[in-house]
């Protein structure tokens, strides 16, 4: 018999742009910044009691390599004896670790675990592949490791490998997904997001980075106008309608979890915000990686025993506002109303690894705020997968 997993507590830091108020400060100080916050919220919390830490990272391959987890559990000054590891499902990293995580206690392998993700997107450091033999006589290649295909295999199929924003002009193609209706669902974003600051909306889960002065996302504009918006080219095609205002930006930050099962939560004196119901992960072609997260919240409303109308928050990670038009154009029975209501990642912005994470632990704090209810969170994934879990309240 499975045991309950109950969310107890949810943090994030503020998420940078990319160069900005973040940019100086490495990943794993980011994430032992949250590892830390979140048990100092919890002083009933005997941090020698925390069986794992999970920790989300899409990228490795800079000051986040060598198991990010462990080394925010060390620089955080939790106990030695605190194992971490580190999960990689790209987009879905963040979200990932928390499914790992609530499983290991769902089983009985744990009680106690914390569980988000971390990325700095400012600082992903371009890699040099090593020669084939000795001196080459040739140039060699810096390749970028912020967002993307890099060093593909050649036996990959073209059709898979495009870019992020190519596969969103995929779908606004197939599914007629016109440019003003994008940046119609990018001035949203930015509105409710900014909406949702000045009403206190972040306040509960957001912690502020020592020596940075950035106290909010930074990527929101709240001035933003559909004619602003209207005057942005394309980016992916020349005759496109993807554009820097309707997609996701580059960010920083970090995001994480409480997790517990009855007797530890009992043990960290914290109340449940919310209980994991149900998870879920399926995959589809590359290309077509924005609409992900169709079949996999399908699969996690089936495995909860409910449906889109049982429902009273979805958080859907906003990649690309034709991504996110995709997925709610094969969901008619979900009210867009209820999608987002505090922003989304266009707005908010998009650190890789800690987007699942932020999404679940945002889903949890408006369900407690609300004083019950359901939700859903869902997000896309590069190289095309898809990724949701349920929560009650």
């Amino acid at each position: 018999m499975t045991r309950d997993v109950y969310v107890l507590d949810a943090v994030r830091t503020p998420i940078g742009r990319y160069g900005g108020g973040l940019a100086g400060v490495r990943p794993d100080d980011l994430a032992a910044h949250v590892v830390r916050e979140i048990v100092a919220r919890s002083p009933g919390l005997d941090p020698a009691r925390i069986d794992d830490v999970l920790l989300g990272d899409a990228n490795g391959a800079g000051e986040d390599n060598r198991d990010v987890a462990r080394m925010a559990v060390l620089l955080a000054g939790l106990p030695p004896s605190v194992p971490g590891a580190t999960v990689n499902r790209l987009c879905g990293s963040g979200l990932e670790a928390v499914v790992g995580a609530s499983r290991a206690i769902a089983l009985g392998d744990a009680s106690i675990c914390l569980a988000g993700g971390v990325e700095s997107m400012s600082r992903a450091p371009w890699v040099l592949t090593k020669p084939e033999q000795g001196y080459p006589r040739g140039h060699e290649t810096l390749h970028s490791t912020t967002l993307g295909w890099r060093l593909v295999n050649p036996r990959m199929p073209e059709q898979w490998t495009v870019s992020l924003g190519e596969g969103a002009e995929i779908l606004a193609e197939r599914y007629g997904i016109t440019r003003d209706a994008q940046d119609e669902f990018a001035l949203r974003s930015h509105q409710l997001a900014d909406r949702a600051w000045h009403d206190g909306g972040y306040a509960d889960e957001v912690t502020l980075v020592p020596d940075t002065d950035v106290e909010r996302d930074e990527s929101i504009r709240p001035n933003s106008s559909l004619e602003a918006l209207g005057r942005l080219k394309p980016v992916f095609r020349p005759d496109g309608t993807v554009t820097a205002g309707n997609s996701s930006p580059l960010n920083d930050g970090a995001s994480i979890l409480l997790l517990a099962d009855a007797a530890g939560a009992e043990q960290s004196g914290r109340a449940p915000l919310a209980r994991v119901v149900s998870r879920a992960v399926t995959a589809i072609e590359p290309h077509l990686f924005g609409i992900g997260p169709v079949a996999a919240a399908e699969e996690a409303l089936r495995r909860a025993g409910i449906g889109w109308d049982d429902l009273d928050v979805v958080e859907l990670n906003e990649a690309f506002a034709a991504q996110s038009l995709a997925c709610l154009a094969q969901w008619p029975d979900l009210d867009p109303k209820i999608v987002n209501p505090q922003g989304g990642a266009i707005a908010l912005g998009h650190p890789l690894g800690s987007s699942g994470s932020r999404i679940l632990g945002s889903l949890a704090w408006q369900l407690h705020r609300r004083g019950g209810g359901r939700g859903l969170a869902a997000i896309c994934i590069g190289v095309g997968q898809g990724l949701a879990v349920v929560l009650e309240a």
